[in-house]
């Protein structure tokens, strides 16, 4: 009995563990979870999970869903305008540094040449007084051998071609006038150089358009017009029959009258009010009666000094040189009043070229010119603001304002006490005594 037991006991205890055995094994051979190769299901949008469930649910036919609108994107319509705008835009910026190149490079031409005609005018008028005051003293020296033969004939005729000689320098130089020439090139290289910082300014401060483009290259034409390089053919008449201002900007619309300032019919007011423009009216008046017509006044003054020494320097030259041929004659009383003329007159040739050409007449007839252009040019761009009716196109008033200001070497308060100067003698029928400009 005992025997079965512990047979029995036995066998339990081997299948026990025998089964513990198998357990554990089973354990042990069961394949590991890691964590980190957890892969969870990734979760469809709405519109893909229901497709999918109708397609599992054996629903061919879907339903078609719309969807929402999360950000507005440019569409293809708006990207080639922007592009569109963006090449036009480089293209005129482009357009205007071409036209401030050419002005640049026009500048600095007029100044090289402005420079040699300046020299032109130094050196022709010391060669021309040297010829004249040898011519002269060779006329003494033919006096003094008169009657000695050799010596008397190669005074005369030396005496005689220096005169000739200075003669048709003189006919020359008076024709062409050096210091006038160099006065219109220094005008020419100032205004280029100031349409040049025009356009940097443009550039800078603004987006610019094709009208800036075509103002440039107006401007640049309208200068090549006034200022003239080449001398033969094109250069400007030394001695015109009626004097006008100088005019070295496009011509603008011929404005008749200046109205009776009806800011209501404007489009806006961009800085601009009644007051401001009946003291632009007055600044225009004074301008026109008093500035303008002094400075052509002057002009015609100067022209008329310029064209008598013109004429008297070669007419007294030519007479020196009839005198000079004319010395050791059979007479006694013809040789004497040859000898006379002969010096006299050379030496009052060279007083007159020095005086026209030393003291550069023709440069200060031009200046005048310019000057009265000047204030001609202000003329018009007041008119101009003052007839324009849309906003845009007009300059700001008050910028305006303070430009002309500047421009007459004038402060704002000046400024508006000269207009109601203008406007307070005007209504008594009387005119202003003041000039609009301090600066010249």
């Amino acid at each position: 009995m005992a025997a079965i037991f512990q047979v029995s006991s036995f066998s339990c205890s081997s299948s026990s563990s025998r089964c513990l055995r198998s357990g554990t094994e089973a354990t042990l051979q069961a394949p590991k979870l890691r964590s980190n190769r957890l892969i969870l299901p990734r979760l469809l949008p709405t519109r893909d999970l229901v497709e999918e469930l109708n397609m599992r649910s054996g629903y061919n036919n879907t339903t078609t869903t719309t969807k929402p609108i999360t950000e507005s994107k440019p569409t293809n319509t708006t990207k080639d305008i922007d592009r569109l705008n963006s090449n036009s835009n480089s293209k005129v910026v482009a357009e205007l540094y071409t036209v401030m190149e050419a002005a640049a490079d026009r500048a600095e031409m007029h100044a090289n040449i402005g420079e040699q005609r300046n020299n032109w005018n130094h050196l022709l008028l010391t060669s021309i007084n040297a010829i004249t005051l040898t011519a002269a003293t060779m006329v003494g020296l033919a006096a003094i051998a008169c009657g000695t033969g050799a010596p008397l004939l190669a005074l005369k005729l030396s005496s005689t071609l220096l005169y000739s000689a200075a003669t048709g320098m003189l006919v020359v130089m008076n024709k062409i006038q050096p210091s006038q020439l160099a006065e219109e090139q220094r005008n020419a290289a100032r205004l280029f150089k100031q349409l040049e910082r025009e356009i940097q300014t443009t550039l800078a401060i603004g987006t610019p358009t094709t009208r800036d483009v075509k103002d440039g290259m107006d401007k640049v034409l309208a200068l090549d017009r006034a200022y003239p390089l080449p001398l033969l053919g094109t250069m400007l008449d030394k001695f015109p029959a009626t004097v006008e201002p100088a005019n070295w900007w496009p011509q603008q619309l011929q404005q008749k009258d200046l109205g009776d300032g009806n800011s209501r019919e404007r489009k806006g007011n961009n800085g601009w009010n009644a007051k401001l423009e009946e003291e632009m009216r007055q600044i225009v008046g004074v301008l026109k009666r008093k500035d303008t017509e002094e400075y052509v006044r002057l002009s015609k003054l100067a022209l008329k000094v310029n064209k008598t020494l013109a004429v008297s320097g070669p007419l007294l030259t030519g007479i020196a040189a009839v005198g000079s041929a004319l010395v050791g004659s059979a007479s006694q009383h013809q040789g004497s009043w040859a000898m006379f003329l002969g010096v006299t007159a050379g030496a009052l040739g060279a007083i007159v070229n020095t005086m026209e050409h030393g003291g550069q007449v023709g440069m200060v007839f031009e200046m005048y010119r310019s000057n009265a252009g000047f204030f001609r040019l202000m003329e018009e761009s007041i008119v101009a603001n003052l007839k324009e009716r849309e906003e845009k196109k007009r300059e700001n008033g008050e910028l305006f304002e303070m430009k002309v200001a500047l421009q007459l070497g004038r402060s704002l308060s000046e400024l508006r006490d000269l207009a109601a100067s203008s406007s307070s003698l005007k209504r008594y029928g009387e005119t202003i005594d003041e000039f609009a400009s301090k600066l010249f």
